[in-house]
Order: structure tokens, then sequence, then C-alpha cells
């Protein structure tokens, strides 16, 4: 696609002279003699840059930028200025002009500086169009829920939202969305055009955790030959997310508590207290309380947090939202894996809803996710779920204590086989080693088992 470059300057020998050698490195030229004439040609052809003469005939440079930069803020703007104006360039630079270039210029300066520009509008759109794509990605209308806790939930959300609160600490169990809540409140929120920083407080080790969050200073350490900025100085002006937070070491969790309170840290061998403006995140799916008792976890910083907690309840406690989070995701996977999955069977969604669902939303999606890569049916049905959804709850402990109803009609043992199979395998994880271990069996029975039965592993 050809870049379009709009040249304003009222010397007709100038506007011929870079049109003409313009055009021949593949721009596509307008000119304008008049800073009025440029604003209209500016709001109706929307080009990719514009060289502006700050003096003209008329409106003067800076009054066609400031009127440009209203039709549209981002634009790209090269101040074109004279021997002798530098401080009007310097002016326009500040008003929001990319760059400027004195006369007189050669024509691959001017075509270097374009480059230039080009190629960082192209990266503003870019970071423009991810923005978008993050705050459409995270808004409210892609959560599921229409249960009475999470319509709760969702009118707690909009107010944090509006609010620009320092703490927010979400509490669930794994797989409730935690992170998604997360991404949500810093999208959705003055902030969300700002950075969004996350950090799973498990994944680092305890040496490091300081290092990653603070930064440190050029020789703080052996090998720090540089300095380098922590997460909370990349997340200034935005939120930081830190997941797991239980896990947080106790000697990062003094930091953290005087960031909360002064806005303000040091990096690892600094003694200069760096100032950031940043909302907190936190999220963990342990009993934050029990980890003070314990000495775990600060009780101060325990406290800072707690100032609004937001609570996930599991899966299990909104049977109502499992049907739809179901249709959701089934929809989602059509799409991105060309499922044809159209329908759920009353027993399936029987099953679906009657499950315990200890990965809460997650093990769910997972589930749908798997069934709709596998089967190539436009119904799911019972048999399309693992096995500890769709198995046989045979109960026993040992030889011994094995009870099993008798009636008078009798009984089938190889009913009997398939659920103590089914529910080995369920133990197992769906591993056949250990379920045929369990069953005291070889691999290759169990194997032969579960064909004839017709068992789904």
């Amino acid at each position: 696609m050809t870049n379009k470059i709009l040249i304003v300057d009222d010397e007709r020998v100038i506007r011929l002279y870079l049109q003409k050698n313009l055009a021949s490195r593949g721009f596509d030229i307008l000119t304008c003699e008049t800073g009025e004439e440029a604003v209209d040609v500016y709001a109706r052809e929307t080009p990719d840059a514009v060289l502006l003469d700050l003096k003209l005939a008329g409106m003067s440079g800076i009054e066609v930028l400031k009127k440009i930069r209203l039709v549209d803020e981002n634009a790209m703007i090269i101040i074109i200025t004279a021997h002798g104006m530098v401080t009007t360039a310097v002016q326009a630079m500040k008003l929001g002009a990319y760059d400027f270039i004195e006369k007189p210029f050669g024509i691959e300066q001017i075509t270097l500086i374009l480059k230039n520009v080009l190629e960082s509008s192209k990266l503003k759109r870019e970071v423009q169009r991810i923005k978008r794509e993050q705050k459409e990605r995270y808004g409210f209308d892609n959560i599921i829920g229409t249960s009475k806790v999470m319509q709760d939930l969702f009118k707690m959300m909009e107010k944090l939202c509006q609010s620009d609160t320092s703490c927010v600490l979400f509490q669930g169990e794994s797989g409730t969305g935690k992170d998604m809540f997360a991404k949500l409140l810093h999208y959705q929120s003055i902030r969300g055009d700002k950075p969004f920083i996350e950090i799973n407080c498990t994944a680092i080790p305890e040496i490091l955790m300081e290092n990653e969050l603070f930064g440190h200073e050029r020789s703080a350490f052996t090998d720090a030959k540089a300095m380098k900025k922590g997460l909370f100085e990349l997340a200034d002006g935005g939120s930081i997310f830190l997941d797991e937070i239980g896990d947080m070491p106790i000697s990062a969790q003094s930091k953290l508590l005087k960031v909360i309170d002064t806005q303000t840290f040091k990096r690892l061998g600094g003694t200069k207290d760096i100032s950031v403006d940043v909302r907190i995140i936190a999220a963990t799916n342990k009993d934050l309380a029990r980890l003070v008792k314990d000495g775990k976890f600060r009780e101060d910083l325990y406290y800072r947090l707690m100032v609004i907690p937001v609570s996930l309840c599991p899966l299990r406690e909104r049977r109502e939202d499992i049907i739809p989070l179901s249709k959701y995701f089934i929809d989602a996977f059509n799409r991105k894996l060309r499922g044809k999955i159209q329908r759920i069977t009353p027993e399936a969604a029987e099953l679906l809803i009657n499950y315990p669902w200890p990965g809460n939303v997650r093990e769910l999606k997972n589930v749908i996710e798997r069934i709709s890569i596998l089967e190539t049916g436009d119904t799911l049905l019972p048999e399309h779920l693992p096995i500890e959804m769709n198995g046989s709850p045979v109960s026993f402990n040992t030889p011994s204590s094995l009870n099993i109803p008798l009636s008078q009609d009798g009984v089938s043992l190889e009913k009997i086989e398939e659920g103590l199979i089914r529910q080995a395998l369920n133990l197992a994880h769906g591993n056949q080693s250990k379920a045929a271990a369990l069953l005291s069996m070889s691999r290759d029975t169990l194997r032969y088992r579960i064909k004839k039965f017709g068992i789904r592993t």
C-alpha cells in the first residue's frame, strides 16, 4: 500500500521539488498552498504524514499544526523551517510535531525522516490496535454469568473500574478467573491505555523476586553490569498484577508494603527513591489469614490488601452458569477449531451440571476444547465426556469390604467389572498402568477390557 504524504508550503518551487522527488520514490503526494486548504485536505484524505512549512501566507504553520491535531491527535507532522527559526520549531515539537528539518535540505534527508515517521506511525497504530483488542477481549460482554452471584460481581466490578483505588485483591479457587477479572479491571479503567504487567509469584525464585519487582543499579551485585528497571517501573501509570501473592517471600513483602503506602521504592543497590503511579492488583487461592497466623504472610500487608477484597465463587456454587458457559466455549472452539457441535443432549447437560468441577471454569473450558478436537458429530453426548463425569459409581475399599447390593433379579458381573474399571481409571486420572495396578491385572488385560466395554480414555 502506497503511503500518502501531504506537502504544505506556499512556495511553488518547494512544492514541485518535493512532489517530483518523493513521487519518484513511491509516495502518493498531495499538495496545498495555504493552511486553511491543508486542514480541509487532511480531514478529507487522512494522509500518513505531513510536511508542513512554518511560515505560510495567512494561517501560520503553528496554527495549522494545532488544527490538524484537533482533527487527528495522532497526526504525524514534520515541520519545515527556515534557518534561524529553530525556537519556533521546538515550540511545534512541544505541540505534537514529530520532527523538524531546516532549509535548505536534500531529498535524501527528507526521505529518511519520512521513513522514520512512517515506521513510528505503523508501530503506534499496531499498539493502538492491540489496546483496542485487549479492551474488547476483557470486557463485560465476554464474561458469562447469569447467576445472582455473578450479577452482583459485575456490579461491584463496574464500580471498581470507575474508581482508581490503589489495591484490589481477588480471592478464589484455581480456575475461577482471577487473572481474567484482573485484566478486566485494568482494561476497563482509566488506566486501560497504560501498561499491564503480570508476575506469578510462584514462578520466581525468592532470590530473584526483589530484582524482578524493583530492578537494580549497575554493580548492585556481581553480574549487574547495567542498570535494570523492575516491573513496578515498567508498570508506571498502569497496573501490576501479582498473581499467587500468597507465595511471595517475606523479604519482598516488606518492600511491597512500602510501595502501597508511599508509591516509592529503591532499586537494589540504589539510594534514590523512585516514584511510581501504579495500581496493585493481587490474587490468591490461599487463605491469607491462615498464612498470617502461620507467620508466612505479613499482617500489615494483609490488611492493606484486604481494603477491597473480591471473592470469586467456584463453579459448583453457580451451576446455572454451567450450560451457558459450555455453549459459549463450544461456539468459541467451533470458530477456532472448525468444530461442528451445535447442541448438548439433556443427558449430557445433566452430567455437566452435576459434576463438581474441582478445576472450575478452566476445567470446563478444557473439557469442551478436548471434545471439540476429538468429536466430529454435531451433538455433545454423555459418552463424549471424561470418564470421571460419565463413570458408574461403584464403591469399594478392599476386596473383603466390597459391598454390592444383590437383588432377586440378579446382577451383571460384566457391569460390575466395567464400573470398577471406570473407577480405577478415574482414580488413576486416566493412567492405564496405574489403573491396572489398582485392579491387580496386567496393562494388556486392562486395555482389552477397556476396548471390550467401549470405555473412552
